[in-house]
């Protein structure tokens, strides 16, 4: 299980900070993947994206910012991560701060570059401001050729950037491989439950920074990676805390990229900590994702710290009766130390996304609704019954049918319960919410034959 390989140029974005990494990234790839705040620190992990320039495709990644690591807990990780990025990458773009001129982290961070094997492009930020403009050519002084002016927040220079880099990094093939259709992961949870643990043990690398302390991963962090020949993509966010303790800034900047995150997931792996089953922010996010109409597998992780492996069973019995709101997730205990689950895991992902996709046919759709129908009546509400004309599938992922009905408000909850159980035991619709969608003779059009 490794992160896959792609025909791209990579692009690494490595620099101090605070310097503006994060914003240039966005302004590069023309969107907002990573998180831009006026606070040191806020990029902590690798994020990736992807920049058309001339006819020309490459790979971005931007990395956490080189400060001291003796007064940054994460600094440690965090010069791992951009050395990481650093071996994949054709080419270096050295941001610094035209505000403040060449400081003591930029010198030392240079020394490293000059040391690599890559193509170095110094790039001056906020240059735009007369500040910016009075320091350009003390940057000279790092040794890295002529400095590149930019601002990240108004664009000027990005286009003399992106020229300079395709002067240096090697074309791509001309005909790129076909994006195959990939498994889409989000890894959610509460804080330090272990989901950035997880996202390292599927990937077989230290793609994200993993701490004790909560809230260490701050983006949502897509990888590419192949598993038993199909293409996945891993999604690791932020830790999703309850409403009330949500701060502003950054923090809910995450909250609210990770619920983007499920939204764009085929499958949720929705992670609980073994040692606090019962937690009720954790049954929020397994709703969010319910509401969502996502694939869910519930991961039991540090399994691997249980005091008794034994309890297993009573452990899975509680969490069930805990989850009864969505009783077709499967659940299952990992353990990122062990790698205990994770193959488990995987192979579920691939299950319920080829599920999702299932198509029933509409003879055999309305044969097992009308079948189910006759051998259980529906109530009677306010003297009339409901019925059921025709029934049809009209999307995937999730699998949606519509029931065309003489009247919708005839349709009891435990009712539409009953009949979404008997299309589920019917067409293995295990691991994924399913939408059924009531419309009365009115709705839609001519009423169905």
């Amino acid at each position: 299980m490794t992160s896959s390989d792609t025909s791209l140029p990579v692009v690494a974005i490595v620099g101090r900070p605070n310097v503006g990494k994060s914003a240039l990234f966005n302004r590069l790839t023309r969107r907002n993947s990573a998180l831009v705040e006026d606070l040191p620190g806020t990029t902590r992990d690798r994020i990736y994206g992807t920049v058309e320039w001339r006819g020309r495709v490459l790979r971005v990644v931007d990395t956490g910012g080189l400060g001291d690591e003796a007064t940054d807990p994460f600094g440690t990780l965090i010069r791992e991560g951009v050395h990481h990025a650093l071996t994949e990458s054709q080419a270096v773009i050295f941001v610094v701060d035209g505000q403040t001129g060449p400081t003591g982290a930029d010198y030392e961070i240079a020394d490293m570059l000059r040391r690599a094997s890559q193509p170095v492009l110094l790039c001056v930020n906020k240059a735009d401001t007369g500040a910016g403009e009075r320091n350009l050519v003390e940057f000279y002084a790092l040794g890295l050729g002529e400095p590149l002016a930019v601002s990240a927040l108004h664009g000027r220079g990005a286009g003399d950037l992106l020229d300079a880099v395709l002067e240096v990094v090697p074309e791509a093939p001309e005909e790129a491989p076909a994006e195959p259709e990939r498994v889409r992961i989000a890894i959610v949870g509460r804080p330090n439950v272990g989901k950035s643990s997880l996202a390292n043990a599927i990937l077989g690398e230290k793609r994200a920074i993993v701490s004790d302390v909560p809230g260490t991963t701050r983006d949502a962090i897509d990888t590419p990676f192949e598993f038993e020949g199909h293409s996945m993509l891993l999604v690791d966010t932020a830790g999703i805390r309850r409403a009330g303790r949500i701060e502003r800034g950054v923090e809910r900047h995450s909250v609210q990229r990770a619920e983007r995150a499920v939204d764009r997931a085929d499958v949720v792996f929705v992670v609980i900590d073994q040692q606090e089953l019962l937690v009720a922010q954790d049954t929020h996010i397994a709703g969010y994702a319910a509401q969502a109409s996502k694939g869910i597998v519930i991961l039991v992780n540090k399994w691997d710290l249980a005091e008794d492996r034994a309890t297993k069973p009573e452990a899975a019995q509680r969490v069930d009766a805990r989850y009864k709101f969505i009783p077709w997730a499967p659940v299952i205990f990992t353990s990122a130390l062990t790698g205990e689950g994770v193959q488990d895991a995987l192979q579920l992902a691939v299950h319920i996304a080829e599920v999702r996709r299932r198509r029933v046919q509409t003879s055999e759709l309305n044969r097992v609704l009308h079948r189910a129908m006759a051998e259980h009546g529906p109530p009677t509400i306010r003297h009339k019954k409901l019925k059921l004309y025709f029934a049809t599938q009209p999307e995937v992922s999730p699998p949606t049918f519509v029931l065309f009905v003489n009247d919708p408000a005839l349709v009891h909850f435990s009712y539409e319960r009953y009949l979404e159980n008997t299309l589920r035991a019917a067409f293995d619709f295990e691991g994924t919410a399913i939408r059924v969608i009531f419309r009365g003779r009115a709705e839609g059009g001519e009423e169905p034959a």
